[in-house]
């Protein structure tokens, strides 16, 4: 008789660092698809940031994915898109310094919630994703938003997308450390 050795449950492997070449379409002409999905959905805005370990070093590979409403303030999901074919999903990935460039319709508010953008991280060395969002500052609907005053008040600036320039909109990523942007346990 074979005597079976029973094995442990294995650890979770980290994810990437292929992003850019499968998953991420910036290896092949996909921008004129954003172009036409962004024209006439809402105002067009580009959020441009860099995500930084907890050394205060660019990540290089990483993968953010975001979820949006509409300039109306409306899900893709929540029926008939009104703004096809804006579908307020993105995926981008960094460059070797760590920035990365997504180009949007600014978000209307939806429900009680303030105008802003769910993002996840992936990279290499995160066992798992990490959730956070991107609000945009000045925007009166913050102080009432309902996830954004569950942020400690001293914590909710790393929430904020600061404006650079006329539609062009600051949203950096410190995945730990001194200045760690909020995640939250999705």
């Amino acid at each position: 008789m074979v005597e079976r050795k029973i094995l442990g449950i294995t650890p979770s492997q980290t994810v990437g660092p292929f992003f850019h070449y499968c998953l991420v379409p910036a290896a092949y002409p996909y921008q004129a698809a954003v172009d036409a999905a962004i024209a006439g959905a809402g105002t067009a805005v580009e959020i441009v940031g860099t995500v930084l370990d907890g050394d205060g070093a660019p990540v290089g590979d990483a993968m953010l994915e975001f979820w949006q409403a509409d300039a109306a303030g409306r899900y893709a999901d929540a029926g008939p898109p009104a703004n096809a074919p804006f579908r307020g999903f993105a995926r981008v990935a960094t460059d070797a310094s760590g920035v990365f460039r997504l180009q949007t319709v600014k978000p209307g508010a939806a429900g009680a919630n303030a105008p802003h953008i769910a993002v996840s991280v992936l990279g290499r060395g995160l066992l798992n994703r990490l959730y956070t969002r991107a609000y945009f500052a000045g925007e009166a609907a913050n102080a009432s938003d309902p996830v954004l005053a569950l942020v400690p008040a001293a914590r909710r600036s790393t929430l904020i997308a600061t404006a650079e320039a006329p539609g062009r909109w600051r949203f950096d990523i410190r995945l730990q450390g001194e200045g760690e942007t909020v995640f939250f346990a999705v």
